[in-house]
């Protein structure tokens, strides 16, 4: 039997999409499982594979090192509660965030198959994270065909996200590119289930956001302040409140393909 498991936690509620059974999983487990099924339906014997992974699982505070650039881990590493960022840092100090990461991520699949990272993986925020060896991902992928493509599915997915990215920092006007950010984030965290797309946490400073969107600081005030006298958004610390969503996606020219939800095969 396939399931959806993204379809069947209790958590926000999508009118229309049927609610079927699926193996008790744990708290850990259930981020992956929830991230996978958003674009692949697995079976119970998938699923509980899954939950049987050995996982480390450690607390780590805001601005923590997970993984830094030219170190070669030997695990991956599920992002279970808080957000994290990749990012470059010129030899000038200037860092360029090159994506977000919310829980259920892996943000650093790709060492599975690329040995040294090119890359540093920070947490944005106070983060729970599961290290899991590639030898046991290896493993399931080799016994699990489902899962394999799952995790495949996931990196091709994160390539058309940084496609995405690199139109919007690049040709995207400054207040669109903010727009177009915040949903972005709300359509991923509303997928799997963790919040609303126009109602949700965001713990980025504004110069995070300026290191991810390729704005100043002082720029991002301006953008945001704009956005809140226009009545679309209101965002005050880390709470994002979109007050009219249709309006936001219209002046981001947001079009949710390239995000691959709601596609599970």
């Amino acid at each position: 039997m396939s399931i959806n498991y993204a379809k069947t936690i209790p958590a926000v509620k999508r009118p229309g999409l049927p609610q079927v059974e699926a193996p008790a999983v744990s708290g850990v487990s259930e981020r992956l499982i929830r991230r996978l099924t958003v674009s692949t339906s697995l079976e119970a014997a998938d699923i509980e594979a899954i939950v049987r992974l050995p996982m480390i699982v450690k607390d780590l505070p805001a601005q923590a090192a997970i993984a830094r650039e030219g170190e070669k881990p030997a695990q991956c590493c599920l992002l279970i509660d808080g957000f994290a960022c990749r990012s470059k840092t010129t030899d000038v100090g200037k860092r360029q965030i090159l994506s977000i990461h919310i829980p259920g991520d892996v943000p650093d699949l790709q060492s599975l198959h690329l040995h040294t990272m090119d890359h540093d993986l920070t947490t944005l925020s106070a983060s729970r994270v599961g290290f899991i060896a590639h030898d046991s991902l290896r493993a399931i992928t080799r016994e699990r065909q489902l899962v394999a493509e799952a995790l495949w599915r996931e990196t091709l997915i994160d390539a058309a996200v940084f496609r995405e990215w690199i139109v919007n920092v690049g040709r995207r006007p400054a207040t669109s590119r903010m727009a177009h950010f915040l949903a972005e984030i709300g359509k991923r965290i509303e997928a799997v289930g963790l919040a609303h797309a126009d109602e949700y946490d965001l713990p980025m400073t504004q110069i995070d956001m300026a290191d991810a969107l390729g704005l100043s600081p002082v720029h991002v005030n301006r953008v945001i302040q704009e956005l809140r006298r226009s009545g679309v958004l209101e965002l005050r610390k880390h709470a994002v409140s979109i007050r009219d969503l249709p309006q936001l996606m219209q002046l981001a020219d947001f079009d949710d393909l390239y995000l691959h939800q709601n596609q599970a095969v």
